[in-house]
């Protein structure tokens, strides 16, 4: 669905109402942009604390979605390459005055893929990771328990039951497969009837999050 990795126009910023206590670093879907987004997330009123910065990645800058059943084939160069931009997005939160470990990464589809990985492999301790409809890529390559900062790390998985790109089945299995790798107990997989490949307002995604970004942090 990618073709080769570009650069990337700079992410959509929602700054803080004052001072900002705290970092949310959210991946939008493949093709779609940041601005909307930001204007959906900016209502949600844990972020009178929180910065929020929107990755804008160009239609090329992500990883090749080869397939999406368990045993497809996956653009291991590219989603490591993704994600090594996503930890430079955060090494320059923490220059900002911003500590890791006050800083949530977040995505929708592809951009949650790509949180989740980034999150287990990143040396950087991270309050949280929230997850909507989207899997875990490379799973294969991640066996046991980490070691790494992120261990005891809480994960908070979004995904709708009528959800025909990214079937729920994904979802639940990259959950059980979390629970292998984090401490289980900080794995929670909420779903929501009727809910399609999107977010809404009307099945409670927003109220999730927004409890769960309180509770992350």
């Amino acid at each position: 669905m990618c073709g080769n990795i570009m650069s990337a126009p700079l992410p959509a910023i929602v700054p803080a109402a004052r001072k900002a206590t705290a970092a949310v670093i959210f991946l939008h879907g493949l093709g779609d942009t940041g601005h909307g987004w930001a204007e959906a997330l900016a209502g949600i009123r844990i972020f009178l604390i929180f910065r929020l910065v929107i990755q804008n990645f160009a239609l090329f800058s992500r990883f090749d979605i080869i397939g999406l059943s368990p045993d497809s084939q996956e653009d291991e160069p590219g989603i490591k390459h993704a994600a090594e931009s996503i930890k430079a997005l955060i090494d320059q939160e923490v220059k900002n005055g911003i500590p890791s470990n006050r800083i949530i990464l977040g995505g929708f589809s592809q951009g949650g893929a790509l949180s989740l990985y980034t999150a287990l492999t990143t040396q950087q301790k991270l309050a949280g990771v929230t997850a909507l409809s989207c899997w875990l890529p490379l799973q294969a390559s991640f066996q046991g328990p980490i070691s790494g900062a992120n261990r005891d790390i809480s994960i908070l998985q979004c995904h709708g039951d009528s959800d025909p790109l990214v079937p729920m089945t994904f979802g639940s299995l990259t959950a059980e497969k979390l629970k292998t790798l984090v401490n289980p107990a900080n794995v929670t997989f909420k779903t929501y009837q009727g809910m399609m490949h999107n977010s809404s307002h009307q099945v409670g995604v927003w109220k999730s999050l927004d409890k769960s970004l309180f509770y992350l942090i």
